[in-house]
């Protein structure tokens, strides 16, 4: 089993692209919450699905765009 995490950097530019800086800008263009936002961008949690394709649509990306696969898990595989 694969272990993935928000590519934030990626995030962060598309955003930045938007002129959203800061995860209220986000959270505000998206619809979900800041909470949820930081701690997928922080790499806390497996981004659902469902916070995948809200931001894919909202700053123009694919999901594979916003998905980084842990190295420790590629090793593993």
């Amino acid at each position: 089993m694969h272990s993935y995490r928000l590519c934030g950097a990626r995030l962060a530019q598309a955003a930045a692209a938007k002129g959203d800086l800061s995860s209220y800008a986000i959270a505000k263009r998206t619809g979900l919450n800041q909470t949820t936002l930081s701690r997928n961008r922080r790499g806390m949690v497996q981004p659902a699905a469902k916070t995948l394709l809200i931001l894919a649509t909202a700053y123009g990306l694919s999901v594979d765009d916003l998905i980084e696969v842990n190295e420790t898990a590629k090793e593993a595989a």
